[in-house]
């Protein structure tokens, strides 16, 4: 599967370049690059933002498709907090987070979505130099989960 990948991702996942935030084709299905992390030994998790348009549906989102741990408090110190201790989600090589349809919250709420983008900064960051990084891929258009 990874062959057929977008040479950006294959490369994080290859470990040739550090993980970071990145893009996703629009007519590509989000599940290629799920298949991809999973086929590296890297864990995924797919957060679809489709009619979530305020900051308690999207930290409900996240508790949901991260499977956040019972401590997570639904506020953005906690997200940074359950991103940056990710005991609770092992990983033998790495994390791939795919954030798909998330225009619709962006423009819904620019000011949170700003913090959001702030928080999985951060959290990409703060694992970059590490055996298990974590990636986030911003899927272009709506996230297609088949092929």
């Amino acid at each position: 599967m990874t062959g057929t990948v977008p040479r950006p991702l294959k490369a994080v996942l290859d470990g040739s370049t550090p993980a970071g935030v990145l893009t996703w084709p629009a007519e590509r299905p989000v599940a290629d690059a799920l298949a991809a992390a999973r086929d590296a030994g890297w864990t995924g998790a797919s957060l679809e933002l489709d009619g979530a348009r305020d900051k308690a549906a999207f930290l409900q989102r996240c508790a949901d498709a991260l499977r956040l741990p019972s401590w997570f408090g639904h506020n953005w110190d906690a997200l940074a907090d359950c991103l940056t201790d990710l005991s609770w989600c092992p990983a033998d090589r790495g994390r791939l987070l795919v954030v798909t349809d998330w225009q619709g919250y962006a423009a819904a709420a620019p000011d949170d979505w700003s913090i959001v983008e702030s928080v999985l900064a951060d959290a990409v960051g703060y694992w970059r130099d590490t055996d298990t990084g974590l990636a986030v891929i911003m899927a272009r258009g709506r996230g297609r989960q088949g092929a």
